[in-house]
């Protein structure tokens, strides 16, 4: 295991950042860990449901975790609004750091993580293979 910082500048896109950054770093088998910071427009799909929730507001990040393959990210995100009121869901292409986002990666070295489909599910899921 190889624990990584970083940090995302205002505009930059975050998942498509925590991909780019997990490619330069060789570290396609891994976790978000945590993130702190704040967005500035979002795109969440929520669950269950077909379409995304966009907004051009300010939400801070509550909560980020998931799983990184050499097939891309699977992310879920909270989010808190000016009012408080939290949403949460799938982590899509479309949001935009405002200001800053502090991101713990932990890339595991030890395995290759593919995702293939599973007829059980109708997805891709993720498939773990010890190296």
């Amino acid at each position: 295991m190889r624990p990584l910082v970083f940090r995302l500048k205002e505009g930059e896109d975050l998942r498509k950042g925590i991909e780019e950054f997990a490619q330069k770093e060789n570290a396609l088998s891994g976790a978000v860990i945590s993130a702190v910071g704040c967005l500035k427009e979002i795109s969440v799909r929520l669950a269950g449901a077909e379409d995304s929730l966009h907004d051009k507001a300010d939400y801070e990040v509550v909560s980020l975790t998931g799983t990184m393959s050499k097939d891309g990210a699977h992310l879920h995100i909270a989010l808190s609004d000016k009012n408080g009121k939290t949403v949460g869901g799938h982590l899509k292409y479309g949001n935009t750091v405002n200001t800053t986002m502090e991101i713990v990666y932990l890339a595991l070295d030890e395995y290759e993580m593919s995702r293939e489909y599973d007829e059980s599910t109708g997805y891709k899921e993720l498939v773990i293979r010890k190296k």
